[in-house]
């Protein structure tokens, strides 16, 4: 007997969800990968080369040579251009190739014929805007006040790269349950009821996800906001050995670096004024309590890195995964609209 296998279509929508949303601003690495040469880097279903100019200044192109295809970032930095190692060619920032030089005059020269990304470094991160066309200016990059307001905040980043579709990176910040189970031997989940009931409560940058009737006590409640960038914040009370800033916030935004692999930033954040209270607490965090919490960010990555990859399409979701659902199906909403979008400017 033969068996037909009918190949499944791709879902268009799980396709552009996979390598993120146009139109928006991601983090793509920390600040740090970039130094003397370019680099390449995979995200957001491109291959990018970047680099820093003579004055320190990020630029962002396709790593592809407009002419076979070599790899840009493999080349020489020649101030706000690259020089593909392959043939010599040159490409400015903007992606007009500058100089063909064993064909100088060729029709090449002046062409703007390489895609480039707008991008600025913020919070010790590096930040690209996923245009789905190029332009000429961007809309600001907007990221919450705990990453921009130095005089009040301080924060550290963590930087890590998990295996695992980045959509499970946001189903499982927006699953403070899974704080009280999971990271119940850490030294600051281990309080609060074992059981919770949820809501959902809207705002004007997107929501917050929160138990009903405990606060301050365990993770309690997950923001998700949409400002140009999608980022999720939540709080975690602090025990006075935690030293001082109150609640310890962290702030989160990941995204896909190929099929299956995330770059997941999350901030550390103290409410601290500069001063004396915020260098204690930098040596403490960096004596004492980071370790504990790459401790519980493994924890995460484990059991991320051993779901299945199809764990969604087997799941059996109760009061506790409202959040998650409301997420998912924003998302989704997110991607058909800019699917019917490019559809209808495809047919104009």
């Amino acid at each position: 007997m033969t068996i037909a296998i009918t190949p499944v279509p791709a879902d268009p929508v799980d396709h552009l969800l996979e390598i993120g949303l146009k139109d928006l601003w991601y983090p793509i690495c920390p600040s740090h990968f970039i130094k003397e040469n370019p680099i390449s880097l995979r995200r957001l279903g491109r291959k990018i080369a970047l680099w820093r100019d003579g004055e320190g200044v990020l630029h962002a192109l396709e790593d592809r040579c407009p002419h076979r295809g070599a790899p840009l970032s493999q080349g020489v930095i020649l101030g706000d251009r690259l020089s593909c190692p392959y043939h010599g060619v040159e490409v400015r920032h903007d992606g007009v190739v500058m100089r063909v030089p064993g064909s100088p005059g060729c029709k090449l020269e002046g062409s703007k014929a390489t895609r480039h990304f707008h991008v600025q470094e913020r919070a010790g991160a590096v930040f690209l805007y996923n245009s789905k066309e190029p332009v000429d200016v961007p809309p600001p990059l907007v990221l919450p006040e705990q990453l921009t307001d130095d005089a009040e905040y301080g924060s550290f980043l963590c930087y890590t790269e998990w295996k695992g579709d980045y959509r499970y990176v946001l189903d499982n910040v927006m699953d403070p349950m899974h704080g009280t189970y999971l990271h119940k031997q850490s030294h600051s989940m281990a309080e609060g009821d074992s059981s919770a009931k949820f809501g959902i409560r809207p705002t004007d940058i997107g929501f917050v996800f929160e138990k009903e009737g405990q606060r301050n006590v365990n993770f309690d409640w997950t923001e998700w906001a949409d400002t140009g960038i999608h980022w999720m914040r939540l709080e975690i009370p602090y025990p006075k050995t935690g030293g001082p800033g109150g609640n310890f916030i962290i702030v989160g935004a990941f995204s896909p670096i190929v099929k299956g692999m995330t770059a997941t930033f999350f901030w550390r954040v103290r409410k601290l004024p500069k001063g004396w209270e915020r260098d204690t607490w930098r040596f403490l965090y960096k004596n004492r309590l980071e370790a504990r919490h790459w401790h519980v960010l493994e924890q995460d990555r484990v059991m991320l890195e051993e779901m299945e990859a199809d764990a969604n399409q087997h799941e059996n979701l109760y009061q506790h995964d409202l959040g998650i659902v409301r997420l998912r199906r924003h998302m989704r909403n997110l991607a058909q609209a800019q699917l019917a979008e490019a559809a209808e400017t495809a047919t104009a």
